[in-house]
């Protein structure tokens, strides 16, 4: 057999012999797609080796002492387990020095080039060689105007010239081309990247488009999306569908997710959950996050799918990894859930958005040099949200402002900032430490914390666990959420303390009730893996989700909301469709919404149908209004045809579950009906009392439908009862006495003569008419108190 085909069958075994380890390995290993920062080769082997960890971001290999639980367990099938250990060590040492052998051979056998045209067609390229007293190791345009790569087939061109191309015009065509493209595609974005002003963003996706017309693949890609979603070009479904197909028939993972989309949501395509799923799991396999977070929910939820929470698991886990290792000291992205229906039902309710004026009202206070202000505009600043830009410079001159008054807090966080360096601040360890000491020293739990991080890692300072040890408990004992998660690695991972699953688990809950990511990634991880507590599948899926929903592709949600306020309800829904695949459950709610509303960009008959659907998914993870929702489909036929037993199950789980005022109304109101229900007013009147009590708002509809129920209540008492054999039983005699008819027949007399007088009376009142009434001298009194004449 040639080494060829032998080094072909080799690699063969190895792709099989590797998918069989990645199978049993729940962590899985893809690069990175969608511009999510990826981790380095180095930091992928470590991830996923034996003996580590991944806690708070970063890596720790395990010691060689383990929790005694674990050693019984170990030391009971140790003993099986080491031949077959042995075994598959040996295995993997040969088929790995094979295969490496092998690979050495492929790389000696390179393929030769062979100079075309020229003085020396058909010979070898010569590397390396020399041209105007320069070696060159590979093709170059030197020395041609055209730009077309040649070489030389001897080592001195100048002695020997004997020189061809390597490439054929054609290729030199193509490759000038995508030269080209390259250019004008980096113009684009280094526009796009730097600039704030829509005209500027607007002027950027121009180039984007001339890149994109020239087949450029990244341009493709950011062209089609800009399509889609209508940002900062005309919204068109059909174009960047057909965009999506060109790429995905290159092999774009998010081509491929995109399009697995279209079919999913049925934008410009028939929907066909079958399509979608293909193309979502070759997304994934291309290393599409997005497509594997799509993946994960539809597992999760058994959408499209058997419903596999250990599938789900694993899409779950891989992107919380590279949201994990994005996590920064100054912390995550703010994601900002704004319930469209909840501002609508509630125009008072705060929405968590500032309003400008607000913002500039923050901002002369701090100009006059109120530190409070100063402090908060620069956190606002520095982390993004509630409708603020994340912007450094302005967070760094706020936080600088109140430093200088001796505001602690703005020491602690304008040491982050040194610590962490960004394009603003230059990293400096140094001028970190000052700022962490000084904030610590005045009691400040975020200077603690930083202060705990530099002896922890040893930044401008010697590692020194006890004294991380010591300011992480400082910090920790004040609630900060920074101490609390760095003093549960320490105890995960027995530095500077005795190994503590259960402290570790402590204080990991309290950083995660503080909204912390790295938090919510740790306790999945121990969920996950049954370490320190019982294994839970579901709780570990629950607890990835929450950390994959942190992404930054959660900024979206904002971009959403904002093209919903201005109108453009199309684009907003488009965005919020996205966002509900992947499993955002203020996405699908705020898509069904819109949906509810007629939206245009779907046809009439399907808003919904389409809306019933994310308002399902919605519901199921929990949003009361979904549920309710359901029930209101259901009960009036919307999208479905009017089924009063299924509104009944939908509007008495929400009562049980999430205890709505609205649902135990609706409850009673089917009740004293008798729809989907056997008819009860003792259940429908139990039902609306438990609607007032529950909420304030119920009590006047409530009184108001009490009321009706009484008068009904009345109704059929009175047509139930017989009265003939009511008045049979009555003995007038015992009740009224021997002579109760003369009593009757002088009442009777009295109420007749009252009437008679009554009349009477009225008629000598009615006055005359005015045209036959004698004329009156003013001095006389007025007619209405002259006698009767």
């Amino acid at each position: 057999m040639g080494r060829r085909a032998r080094l072909g069958l080799v690699l063969c075994v190895a792709v099989l012999w590797a998918g069989g380890l990645a199978a049993a390995d729940e962590e899985g290993n893809q690069d990175e797609s969608l511009e999510s920062k990826t981790l380095s080769a180095e930091d992928q082997v470590k991830d996923h080796s034996t003996g580590t960890r991944v806690v708070a971001g970063q890596i720790f290999l395990e010691s060689g002492k383990s929790d005694p639980q674990s050693e019984d367990e170990e030391n009971f099938h140790s003993q099986e387990e080491e031949k077959e250990n042995s075994l598959e060590e040996l295995n993997s040492l040969e088929m790995s020095n094979l295969l490496n052998k092998d690979l050495e051979e492929a790389e000696i056998q390179s393929p030769v080039l062979t100079a075309i045209g020229g003085t020396a067609d058909g010979e070898p390229c010569h590397f390396p060689f020399l041209f105007m007293e320069k070696e060159y190791a590979e093709c170059t345009a030197d020395g041609r105007e055209d730009g077309r790569l040649w070489c030389a087939t001897t080592y001195d061109y100048k002695k020997d010239q004997k020189w061809g191309f390597c490439e054929t015009e054609e290729q030199s065509n193509k490759r000038r081309q995508m030269q080209e493209a390259e250019d004008v595609y980096q113009t684009g974005m280094k526009i796009l990247n730097e600039s704030s002003k829509k005209a500027q963003k607007k002027e950027a996706y121009q180039y984007l488009l001339k890149a994109a017309d020239m087949n450029h693949t990244k341009a493709m890609e950011k062209v089609s999306y800009a399509l889609l979603f209508g940002d900062y070009l005309k919204q068109n479904i059909q174009s960047s569908k057909e965009l999506f197909e060109k790429l995905t028939e290159e092999g774009s993972p998010k081509g491929q997710m995109a399009l697995g989309f279209l079919y999913a949501s049925g934008l410009g395509v028939n929907s066909s959950q079958a399509k979608a799923l293909v193309y979502y799991t070759f997304g994934a396999l291309g290393g599409n996050l997005i497509a594997h977070m799509i993946l994960g929910y539809r597992y999760w939820a058994g959408i499209g799918v058997l419903q596999s929470c250990e599938s789900a698991l694993t899409h779950y886990r891989l992107v919380a990894n590279h949201v994990a290792s994005d996590i920064s000291l100054t912390g995550g992205t703010v994601v900002q859930r704004i319930r469209l229906a909840d501002e609508v039902e509630n125009p008072g309710m705060a929405s968590g958005m500032l309003e400008e004026d607000l913002i500039q009202y923050y901002q002369f206070l701090a100009e006059k040099g109120d530190v409070q202000a100063q402090v908060g505009l620069g956190q606002l600043h520095l982390h993004g949200g509630r409708g603020v830009e994340q912007n450094h410079q302005r967070a760094f001159e706020y936080f600088n402002q109140a430093a200088n008054a001796g505001n602690s807090h703005a020491m602690a966080f304008l040491g982050k900032m040194y610590s962490e360096g960004s394009d603003v601040v230059p990293q400096s360890n140094e001028t970190a430490l000052q700022y962490f000491k000084k904030a610590a020293d005045m009691g400040n739990p975020v200077g603690q914390s930083g202060l705990g991080m530099a002896y922890l890692y040893g930044r401008g300072v010697p590692v020194n666990y006890e004294l991380a040890l010591k300011y992480f408990q400082k910090a920790a004992e004040q609630g900060w959420v920074d101490g609390q998660l760095q003093l549960g690695s320490m105890y995960y991972n027995g530095i500077g303390v005795k190994r503590d699953y259960k402290q570790a688990l402590k204080y990991f809950n309290l950083a995660s009730q503080g909204g912390h990511i790295l938090a919510f990634y740790n306790l999945a991880q121990m969920h996950a893996t049954g370490t320190g507590v019982m294994r839970s599948c579901h709780t570990a899926v629950e607890l990835f989700k929450n950390v994959c929903e942190r992404g930054r592709w959660s900024e979206r949600l904002m971009t959403a909301y904002n093209s919903y306020k201005d109108g453009d309800s199309n684009s907003a829904v488009v965005q919020y469709l996205l966002l509900a695949e992947q499993g955002y459950e203020v996405a699908q709610s705020n898509a069904a919404f819109i949906l509810d509303q007629k939206a245009s960009i779907v046809g009439e008959n399907e808003t919904y149908p389409r809306a019933l659907l994310h308002w399902n998914r919605a519901a199921s993870q929990g949003y009361t209004v979904a549920r309710i929702k359901l029930g209101d489909y259901h009960f009036y036929g919307f999208g479905t045809d009017v089924d009063y037993e299924t509104a009944f199950i939908h509007y008495r789980l929400a009562s049980e579950q999430q205890h709505s005022a609205q649902a135990m109304f609706n409850l009673g109101y089917m009740h004293e009906k008798g729809l989907g229900i056997k008819q009860d007013i003792h259940l429908a009147k139990r039902f609306y009392d438990m609607a007032a009590e529950a909420s304030p708002d119920a009590q006047v509809p409530v009184f108001l439908a009490l009321c009706k129920l009484g008068v009904i209540y009345s109704l059929q008492y009175v047509q139930e009862i017989n009265i003939r054999e009511i008045f049979s039983h009555i003995d007038m005699d015992q009740l009224l006495g021997p002579e109760w008819d003369l009593y009757l027949m002088t009442i009777i007399a009295l109420l007749l003569g009252t009437i008679i007088a009554y009349r009477q009376r009225q008629h000598q009142a009615i006055p005359r008419p005015a045209g036959l009434r004698p004329a009156v001298p003013q001095q006389e009194p007025p007619p209405e108190h002259q006698p009767p004449q």
